[in-house]
């Protein structure tokens, strides 16, 4: 049975999808099947991916609105072992369309549930927003990875999240847990940015990754070219940081059985 993960943060900007396309190539290369599920009407996460949204016929919002079964959604990348279910800009209407529909924070849980045993992760890229979309991405998954820029505000907002997901575990999905914080966009020459990653620490302790996404200029050229880092740049320190959290993340999950 594979483990369904959200990458969430309701503040943009954070490094969300840049971490779950990248991430996914990275496990996906370490002999994982993988799949991502591009849960944001921008779909950044598809065209990063190499997807070009015009020629999409089936996306993630065909699957929650009108009921279309996932796997006929499903589109291979570039990347061996790494598929996804594309988003489209439909999505933003979505969640006025779902306020009808009985258990529609339930819809996405599912949509994925068949889906689970065909990989060994699934990951959700969610929208910059704390709506029903991300509420579903939530309630769908089994844990989550809460991206965290290094910067002054850092901070901001956590709290806001957490709170989400606390309701979330008491009211909708009981086994929500936090898979981990992860510090992106870290620069080790600003000691600002050594100081916001001890800042997170302090209360979160084990639940920060060791890892941290250094701040890297390829990260942002790959997803412009429709690629993750490993096949813009195999060597790039982008590549290289994901590849470690790929790594960490499957040791992680390895203990905990």
């Amino acid at each position: 049975m594979g483990k369904i993960i959200a990458l969430a943060n309701q503040k943009g900007g954070v490094g969300k999808t840049t971490t779950t396309i990248n991430l996914g190539a990275s496990l996906a290369v370490l002999d994982k099947k993988v799949l991502v599920v591009d849960a944001d009407p921008q779909a950044n996460a598809s065209s990063g991916l190499g997807i070009d949204i015009r020629d999409v016929k089936l996306s993630i919002y065909e699957c929650l609105i009108n009921g279309n079964e996932a796997k006929d959604a499903i589109i291979s990348t570039e990347v061996e072992h790494l598929d996804i279910i594309p988003s489209h800009i439909d999505l933003v209407g979505a969640e006025i369309e779902m306020l009808n529909i009985e258990n529609r924070e339930q819809l996405l849980r599912q949509v994925l549930q068949p889906l689970k045993e065909l990989y060994d992760y699934i990951l959700i890229d969610c929208s910059p927003s704390l709506g029903l979309i991300t509420v579903n991405s939530l309630t769908a998954a089994d844990s989550v990875i809460i991206p965290v820029q290094c910067e002054y505000f850092a901070l901001e907002g956590i709290s806001k999240l957490l709170n989400t997901i606390k309701i979330i575990k008491s009211r909708l999905n009981t086994s929500l847990e936090i898979e981990g914080f992860l510090m992106t966009m870290y620069d080790s020459r600003l000691r600002l940015a050594n100081q916001i990653y001890e800042e997170v620490k302090k209360p979160f302790r084990e639940l920060v990754f060791d890892t941290v996404i250094q701040r890297n200029i390829k990260l942002s050229e790959a997803s412009s070219y429709g690629k993750p880092a490993l096949l813009y740049d195999a060597e790039s320190k982008g590549a290289l940081n994901h590849i470690q959290l790929a790594q960490e993340l499957i040791e992680k999950n390895k203990k905990r059985k």
